[in-house]
């Protein structure tokens, strides 16, 4: 039998980027080169009673129904632990305040602290992945999250040795890191076929079901005009597939943003919400 050959890509430093992922051998254009689980995951508040709890796959009929509902029992196995502890808790508070306040990345905190306190993840399991900088307002607003996130475990009677990791510095850390690694999920629905003609990194707000964090995705560095793009189908299991050949040992990077927007848009997006000034091809040249 034919052996496989060799991993398409590795993760290595950049020059100028940190750490970033790089071709191994040459790649096609509409290759798919690894696909990857979510550390963690959670829908978004808007679509919770309407995809599965676990996957974020969409549900067939969906319901407001305030328990958690599942796409398959294997799904609703994989939630049992974390799930149990959240569903001792009161999350009225902490729900309603990043519902106020446009805030995704506390529920993804929120998921993580329920899957360490049962023993699903590690409090250190996001610590590799760079954090972003942040101000000291930024840090006086996350404090608030932290305060409800806090008092609804302990207010449910979780044990203080079970939330000793859940101080303020293990919770803002947590965030400096969700806030520039995490995607959007967003649903494309159809095959992997459809997809081989998709252009560059496109918004679609309808198509969002929820948000995610993932290892090795999380190394890829941005670029306006990417080679690469990362797609989800039905659920929360991300594909990386190549958007045009490429060359052993090139970069590849995939667009944080919507890429059809002008060059001052993006830098300030990228800017602001990713703390870097992209001196990409495409920004350089004017485009």
């Amino acid at each position: 039998m034919e052996r496989p050959g060799p991993p398409p890509i590795r993760v290595a430093l950049t020059n100028s980027a940190g750490r970033g992922v790089f071709a191994t051998r040459r790649i096609a254009s509409g290759d798919l080169m690894h696909t990857a689980s979510p550390v963690v995951c959670y829908p978004s508040l808007a679509t919770l009673h309407s995809v599965c709890y676990f996957c974020l796959r969409r549900l067939p009929n969906a319901t407001a129904a305030p328990t958690a509902s599942y796409c398959s029992d294997e799904c609703m196995e994989h939630a049992e632990a974390f799930h149990e502890v959240e569903a001792k808790a009161d999350w009225l508070a902490h729900d309603e305040h990043c519902r106020t306040q446009g805030l995704k990345y506390p529920l993804l905190v929120k998921r993580l602290a329920c899957m360490v306190i049962s023993g699903n993840a590690s409090a250190d399991c996001l610590d590799i992945l760079q954090p972003a900088p942040l101000s000291s307002g930024m840090i006086s607003e996350m404090e608030r999250g932290f305060d409800l996130l806090r008092d609804a475990f302990i207010k449910a009677d979780i044990g203080d040795e079970q939330i000793a990791f859940l101080n303020k510095q293990w919770y803002i850390g947590l965030l400096a890191r969700i806030r520039i690694n995490a995607f959007r999920v967003e649903l494309a629905g159809g095959s992997y076929e459809d997809l081989l003609s998709l252009a560059a990194a496109s918004v679609a707000t309808e198509a969002s079901v929820g948000n995610a964090v993932y290892m090795l995705p999380s190394f890829y560095n941005h670029d306006c005009d990417p080679n690469a793009h990362i797609i989800w189908l039905e659920n929360a299991s991300a594909r990386l597939k190549a958007l045009r050949d490429i060359d052993p040992g090139e970069e590849l990077r995939i667009c944080y943003i919507d890429a059809s927007l002008d060059r001052d848009a993006r830098r300030a997006i990228l800017f602001e919400g990713f703390g870097f000034h992209c001196n990409c091809g495409r920004c350089l040249s004017g485009d």
